[in-house]
């Protein structure tokens, strides 16, 4: 029994719109006749379907958000420690959601394992919300028979990364917000107010001060030019953006954020933290180590880590521990390998890759208080130094105003 999202004609003649489960599209349609509906459009519920009315993008082009994803994820565990079964979990999840994504997903789902798909497949056909890591570890529980732990780790994975994400969305929107003042007034300054104020002085047949000049010809230039640097800007941006789509140019750039200083070592810290939360719930969940470090590799986002995890995937492959694979790479923390290394030793590998993400996790969020705390008060301080600048270039004509008549 599949999910069909529907469009129909009700007794008044207004379009409804809405999801049921059925076995075929003329079932479902025999239902909406029940229902007293007249049906227009049925169609199965799919993650690459179309919009039933427009043919905008599909439903779930873009997935569940993270929070979105880590409460859900943390219902389904909550249900399933109740003993409910696994067809009435997704049904109340699907009555519970607030979000018609969530609910017609879920639908779907449940409808893929009435029909005797295992919950794991049913998850994977919908990869822009379950990554790898999700459904491999659904599949673990589901063999090993805990599947409500497996989930409640899941939960947790789940909130710690979306709590991760909104810290630094948050974080980052002052200084964003910081710059776009800051580019806003210096424009606005330029283009507008400079130009009137300083006409007075180009009456005079003298030379201006040379921080005047400076700041009329700057002026000048953000008058006449201003437009079309700023569309080169767009453009320039946008070429970037398509330019991520190509591997070798995203891999470049990967790179050059690497290097650069202070950033580089919070985002391979970042990127250490994702894998070792991954390979924790992984082998928590039963996953062979092996298949661990795959899904791992996935769920990096930076390419020359992502091209280090494969390497250690193939020295594992053949005997390595995986903290010296870890370890020769070095693009690992070396907390990270030290941690892992005691695990091994220790066999508590598990255990020892969730202290290590946790404590990585805890020095980027501090590095990156402090870079913010730096970077606040120093753009109030450039954007000051800017305005004082300008008025100091202002200024200074006024003051050799005298002599500035004196020579005329």
């Amino acid at each position: 029994m599949a999910a069909y999202e529907f469009q129909a004609l009700d007794a008044a003649g207004k379009t409804t719109r809405g999801v049921v489960q059925g076995d075929s599209p003329k079932a479902v349609r025999a239902q909406l006749r029940e229902r007293g509906l007249t049906p227009l459009e049925v169609s199965e519920v799919r993650e690459k379907q179309t919009s039933i009315s427009n043919a905008r993008p599909a439903l779930f082009q873009r997935g569940l958000s993270a929070s979105q994803l880590a409460i859900l994820t943390r219902q389904f565990a909550v249900l399933m420690r109740a003993g409910l079964p696994l067809d009435e979990v997704l049904q109340s999840l699907a009555e519970q959601s607030e979000h018609d994504a969530a609910k017609r997903m879920l639908l779907a789902i449940r409808g893929r394992m009435l029909e005797g798909s295992s919950l794991a497949a049913a998850l994977g056909e919908f990869p822009r919300t379950f990554d790898s890591l999700y459904c491999a570890s659904i599949s673990a529980g589901e063999q090993s028979g805990h599947l409500d732990k497996v989930l409640e780790r899941l939960a947790d994975y789940c909130e710690n990364s979306a709590g991760l994400t909104q810290k630094l969305t948050l974080a980052l929107i002052y200084p964003a917000l910081l710059s776009l003042l800051a580019v806003s007034i210096a424009t606005g300054l330029l283009s507008v107010v400079v130009p009137k104020i300083t006409e007075v002085f180009l009456k005079f047949d003298q030379e201006l001060p040379l921080m005047t000049r400076l700041l009329l010809g700057l002026s000048k230039l953000v008058s006449d030019y201003g437009l079309y640097a700023l569309i080169l800007i767009l453009l320039g941006a946008v070429g970037f953006f398509l330019g991520l789509r190509n591997e070798s140019f995203r891999a470049a750039w990967h790179r050059l954020l690497l290097r650069l200083p202070g950033i580089g070592p919070m985002l391979a810290g970042a990127q250490g933290a994702r894998f070792a939360r991954t390979m924790a719930i992984s082998t928590a969940a039963s996953v062979p180590v092996l298949d661990a470090i795959r899904i791992s590799a996935q769920v990096v986002s930076l390419l020359p880590i992502r091209k280090a995890l494969n390497e250690v995937l193939a020295r594992v492959r053949e005997g390595a521990a995986l903290s010296s694979a870890l370890r020769e790479t070095g693009q690992f923390p070396k907390l990270l390998v030290r941690l892992t290394a005691s695990g091994e030793k220790s066999g508590a590998l598990e255990p020892m890759l969730d202290h290590s993400a946790e404590l990585i996790e805890k020095q980027v969020e501090s590095k990156l208080a402090a870079f913010l705390a730096l970077l606040e008060p120093g753009m109030i301080l450039l954007m000051g130094a800017v305005v004082l600048g300008i008025v100091i270039a202002i200024l200074q004509p006024i003051f050799e105003l005298n002599t500035l008549l004196g020579g005329g």
